[in-house]
């Protein structure tokens, strides 16, 4: 008697976990094209973050303060090992360093105005300083990076602060990207570079090659500001707990901490998504560094790299950071990835033009392109005209201004007065994976991986 074939039906259509619809994509666009891809934003991968810890609230064994008559500190005090001027602000959330020619003039101005009015500061990224961010800042971090494009002395006397950039967490060992289409005239003559040429940024610093040197640098840039500007140095998440410990050794007064969830105007793929660690990850060792060396409250610690809400804030704190730094956050409150753009007092769909780049709301992250339909990461005479610095910074304070209320809810529910008085003992993780990177127990538990039972 002849059998017939079987097939089983739910076996037919199985997707390969190795081969899945995205791998497949990818290895038939290499073959095509033979090019890796180039995109802006971070990871889209899911890895361990700070949803993977909560906190323990003050109930019997210690109380909570009253919501809205018992104060809550959010003074931050920035920079205190050498220099004279220490960075004084109101929260500790600050804008982190994004440049104009990723970001147009129009947006650099609305950070400045949005940081002036919540008391904070915001940074000036790669390509140098505008007079309308300067302007529109109280409290301005210059950023020296391994490209050297726009720097400047005088300018650099004009800050507030300066922010040595070693590596970002989207890209660590890998130089910025500024592709042709948004290098404009203005762009072009800041960075003394050819109009609508790629422009690719060295990815180390051609003034030294180690801590040694690093210091001499630092030193020169004391200095050429008399001693009076704090000096940051800013290093990609990686092998964090050496390269805290050399920075600090190379003088520095606060060192910021970037994990993989750092965004980037453009880089490769592959680097976005493969190289680095995890801001969760990052942020102990970094700690552990400055324990380490006895520096902890004598070295300020910034952690960027994924932090979106209050209760991200406050759980860096909790960990250790002194304050942190926000990028991509800052760009979804001024409307990246929205529906519409607000313009001449109406709102107008912006739909069409992320079809036209082959997205959607919600997925863009052509950032590279200078296309942006809502007008904020383009030097597109037309679309920057998009968004107003006015509009942009009405919706960037209501942001930020949300986040440090998350923040000071959660101090007082865990009885703190202050909300630098966050301690790792206020939290616990829900995942083993978590508690391993946070040195925190697991929920239930007094076990912290690795530390034994």
């Amino acid at each position: 008697m002849e059998t017939k074939p079987v097939h089983f039906k739910n076996l037919s259509r199985e997707e390969s976990y190795g081969y899945d619809r995205k791998t497949l994509d990818y290895i038939r666009n290499a073959a095509a094209h033979g090019l890796y891809e180039i995109r802006g934003m971070g990871a889209k991968r899911k890895l361990p973050n700070f949803d993977d810890l909560v906190f323990l609230g003050a109930s019997m064994s210690r109380y909570p303060l009253e919501g809205y008559r018992e104060k809550c500190i959010t003074k931050t005090l920035l920079g205190t090992r050498f220099a004279k001027k220490p960075i004084e602000l109101d929260i500790p959330i600050t804008i982190a360093g994004m440049s104009f020619g990723a970001l147009s003039a129009n947006v650099k101005e609305s950070l400045g105005l949005a940081a002036t009015a919540l008391g904070t500061s915001t940074t000036t990224g790669d390509g140098g300083m505008t007079q309308e961010e300067r302007r529109s800042s109280k409290t301005l971090i210059y950023q020296c990076l391994p490209s050297r494009y726009g720097f400047n002395p005088d300018d650099l006397r004009k800050a507030d602060a300066i922010e040595v950039v070693i590596g970002q967490g989207a890209k660590p060992g890998g130089g910025g990207m500024l592709l042709g289409q948004k290098v404009n005239p203005r762009v072009a003559k800041m960075r003394t570079l050819p109009e609508g040429v790629d422009q690719r940024s060295a990815c180390r610093h051609p003034d030294w090659t180690g801590p040694d040197d690093l210091a001499i640098k630092i030193q020169e840039l004391r200095e050429i500001t008399d001693w009076e500007k704090p000096i940051y140095v800013k290093v990609g998440a990686t092998r964090t707990f050496n390269d805290v410990k050399l920075a600090v050794h190379s003088g520095a007064d606060v060192v910021v901490v970037d994990g993989m969830q750092g965004g980037t105007a453009a880089t490769q793929t592959c680097f976005i998504e493969h190289v680095g660690i995890p801001t969760l990850a990052a942020v102990r060792q970094a700690v552990n560094a400055l324990e380490d060396l006895d520096m902890k409250g004598k070295v300020q610690l910034i952690v960027s790299g994924g932090i979106r809400t209050g209760a991200d804030v406050a759980k860096a704190l909790a960990m250790g950071a002194d304050a942190v730094a926000i990028g991509q956050g800052v760009l979804v409150a001024l409307g990246c990835n929205g529906e519409t753009y607000f313009q001449n007092g109406a709102h107008h769909d912006a739909i069409a033009d992320y079809n036209a780049l082959g997205t959607a709301p919600g997925f863009c992250h052509h950032c590279h392109t200078g296309k942006c339909p809502v007008g904020i990461t383009t030097q597109d005479a037309i679309l920057e005209q998009r968004l107003s610095p006015e509009v942009g910074a009405k919706h960037l304070k209501n942001y930020i201004k949300t986040l440090n209320m998350e923040l000071t809810t959660i101090a007082r529910a865990c009885g703190k007065q202050n909300v630098h008085h966050l301690e790792p003992e206020d939290l616990v993780a829900l995942t083993i994976e978590a508690a391993a990177m946070a040195g925190v127990p697991l929920a239930g538990t007094n076990w912290i991986p690795g530390q034994g039972f």
